[in-house]
């Protein structure tokens, strides 16, 4: 059954993914010797040779083509740290659980990396769903948690999950900018909405309804990430004569929802959120009719685009990518992967050579990281969001360009705002000091 996307949608929500999925672990081979467990008492994971730190991702299941390759990125970032003097004369040992996008077992290997692996901090582990089922877990056993990779709200609740620091501009945000434009371009337009049955559909609508109002959407339909089959959903768009429709979908599922669309006959503008609009990752769904279906897609980015270049960013990463993870092109989740990396790294280095728990917490918490973003960090002691804004993007010929000022915005209900500060450019060497 067909579940309509309000702003009012529950927690719940975030619980309804299954799968089921072989276990599979991934290590980043050190360079230097020594334990590669144990620790302090005070620094579980680290030990005078190395730094242990975990995650969970869909190396198989329901969305592993879209982001397999992102733990890759991630594993080939920490290992040019590790060639590279590492994070204060320490390697990085990156752990990588298989949790096949289903939150059963994303506590089952949470468990084990914390308790058996004993990580001394979780980073980007994948999913609103999966991530949501380990919060009190995490809480409860203290572990830092580094960027998990959702733009889930979820993340930003210090007085309840004070170890746990999103990364991503999250959903409402994105939301909330994306409508903006929508607002200033398509004047009239009737605007409807479609996502999926979690807080990245719930959240994207909550942050469209703040700008054009409860009753700014004609109608919003949901799609569960287990079930291919979106006709339906599609086919309620189409007949609610929505001219612009805002999407908050995965990779598949944009791609599931255009070739739906053009199957139905239904055309309309596609406004689709950050994560959902690779043209890269589109491709691989869409194979030939690709180009003609992603023509004229708007989205929005808070990385620079893996395309551009000539940002120094992009140069980095690509160099990174050619030596450490060459059977991968730099798409926008590879690219996810190695600045979510960096991020982390940046934090490691700012807590300093004696590593604690507490001293990265309060590292976080201090606001002083700078992150590869277009935008900056929200972060302080009372807000664990990531990056606060986006810059508009349109696909043409299978590539993105970006047609926007950056924006940004709280979660709540303050202004959209042209952010006219400097995007940050990458270290010399590629690590942060």
């Amino acid at each position: 059954m067909n579940r309509t996307l309000r702003s009012r949608a529950s927690r719940a929500w975030a619980r309804t993914a299954t799968g089921i999925a072989t276990t599979v672990t991934i290590a980043v081979t050190t360079t230097a010797c020594g334990g590669a467990g144990g620790g302090s008492e005070s620094a579980p994971g680290v030990t005078g040779d190395t730094i242990k730190i975990g995650s969970t991702q869909p190396l198989t299941g329901p969305v592993a083509p879209g982001y397999a390759k992102m733990s890759k990125a991630m594993a080939a970032y920490f290992n040019y740290v590790n060639d590279n003097g590492g994070v204060h004369g320490r390697s990085i040992d990156f752990v990588v659980e298989d949790d096949g996008y289903n939150p059963t077992k994303t506590a089952e290997k949470t468990r084990k990396l914390v308790l058996k692996d004993k990580v001394f901090a979780l980073v980007g582990a994948f999913g609103t769903a999966p991530h949501t089922a380990v919060l009190d877990f995490i809480r409860q056993n203290k572990v830092p948690d580094l960027f998990p990779s959702s733009g889930s709200v979820s993340w930003n609740q210090p007085d309840i999950y004070p170890d746990t620091f999103g990364w991503q501009t999250d959903y409402i945000r994105e939301g909330k900018v994306l409508a903006s434009y929508v607002k200033e371009n398509f004047a009239g337009k009737t605007v409807c909405a479609f996502g999926q049955g979690d807080d990245l559909g719930a959240d994207g609508v909550k942050g469209v309804e703040t700008v054009l109002g409860k009753d700014g959407l004609k109608a919003s339909e949901a799609y569960t990430a287990t079930n291919p089959d979106v006709k339906a959903q599609i086919g309620k768009l189409q007949a609610s004569g929505c001219e612009v429709v805002v999407s908050f979908s995965s990779p598949g599922f944009t791609a599931l929802a255009l070739g739906t669309s053009a199957k139905l006959g239904f055309k309309a503008q596609w406004v689709v959120v950050s994560i959902g609009s690779d043209p890269v990752g589109l491709t691989g769904y869409l194979k030939d009719d690709a180009a003609a279906l992603t023509n004229g897609l708007i989205s929005s980015t808070f990385l620079p685009l893996p395309t551009d270049a000539d940002n120094s960013w992009i140069k980095l990463f690509t160099t990174i990518n050619n030596e450490y993870n060459e059977e991968q092109g730099l798409d926008s989740i590879v690219l996810y992967g190695y600045a979510l990396a960096y991020s982390a790294v940046e934090a490691l280095q700012a807590a300093g050579k004696d590593l604690t728990r507490e001293g990265l917490l309060k590292v976080l918490g201090s606001g002083d990281l700078v992150g590869p973003g277009l935008t900056p960090f929200a972060f302080s002691a009372d807000d664990h969001s990531g990056f606060i804004g986006t810059a508009m993007t349109r696909i043409t010929d299978l590539k993105a360009e970006i047609i926007s000022p950056v924006y940004v915005t709280d979660d709540g209900d303050g202004p959209v705002e042209k952010y006219d500060g400097v995007a940050p450019q990458a270290p010399k060497g590629g690590i942060s000091k």
